[in-house]
């Protein structure tokens, strides 16, 4: 029985993170990347890329990978129980009654090969295609239906070409961009142009002045160099902008 607990707990984990995936996919990210850090919060690996910082930034992603890091350390605990209860069992299970009928009656590796095999069939099965394009249907459906993503919440929409982007940025409690106007906030003049701001209240600024007040919750719509646009728009590098500007209006 405690055989069967491990393979359940294989299929469940599988997929868990075929859905954080999917929910990831849903919000801009390609496969190869959902794939990729769907697995390092469920297994809790925490590379730091380029790609976790698309995760961080993000907060529908932020609260799917917080899931998915939950929902793992609870999965992994649980499977360590399972394969120390696998193995030092005191009852005869299925394998015991299929191959000897009594406890210890099946040696160690023979379990163990089992195990293994086991779970490379649920992998296998995991990864076909047929069944893997009809899960992520299935569960793109469902996660549409109940509204816990909204497809196409992209963070990068379109890449222009050269390294130049069209992305989304939101604005969180604290960043010092908050109650600034664009011409105070001086994103054009660091390499950001401002094209529409996404109010909290889902109203849509889609030519944005100079006179225009960036607010906690908004989400800004901006165009330029990808690196730039990553790197200008973090509290830090605005906070040093600021200092700078005021600085220099001092001397």
């Amino acid at each position: 029985m405690p055989l069967v607990a491990l393979f359940l707990i294989a299929v469940f984990s599988l997929l868990i993170v075929r859905i954080g995936a999917t929910a990831l996919r849903m919000t801009g990210l390609s496969r190869e990347v959902a794939d990729f850090q769907a697995l390092s919060c469920f297994f809790g690996v925490g590379f730091t890329t380029r790609e976790s910082e698309m995760i961080v930034s993000h907060p529908v992603r932020r609260k799917i990978a917080s899931h998915l890091i939950v929902i793992g350390n609870v999965g992994v605990i649980t499977a360590f129980g399972a394969l120390a209860v696998t193995f030092m069992q005191s009852e005869p299970d299925w394998l015991d009654d299929m191959l000897g009928g009594e406890v210890g009656s099946v040696p160690f590796i023979v379990r163990l090969g089992v195990l293994i095999a086991g779970i490379a069939v649920i992998v296998l099965i995991f990864r076909m295609g047929v069944f893997r394009s009809l899960l992520e249907l299935a569960i793109q459906r469902t996660l549409e239906r109940a509204g816990v993503v909204r497809a196409m919440d992209l963070d990068t929409m379109l890449r222009v070409g050269h390294g130049y982007v069209v992305s989304e940025y939101e604005i969180d409690p604290g960043h010092p961009l908050i109650g600034l106007n664009l011409g105070d906030a001086m994103l054009g003049q660091r390499g950001v142009l401002v094209l529409g701001i996404q109010r909290e209240s889902q109203s849509y600024d889609g030519a944005p002045r100079r006179r225009s007040v960036i607010q906690q919750g908004d989400v800004l719509t901006v165009y330029g160099l990808e690196n730039l646009v990553a790197r200008e728009l973090t509290p830090e590098a605005t906070r040093a902008a600021l200092d700078a500007a005021s600085g220099r209006e001092s001397q």
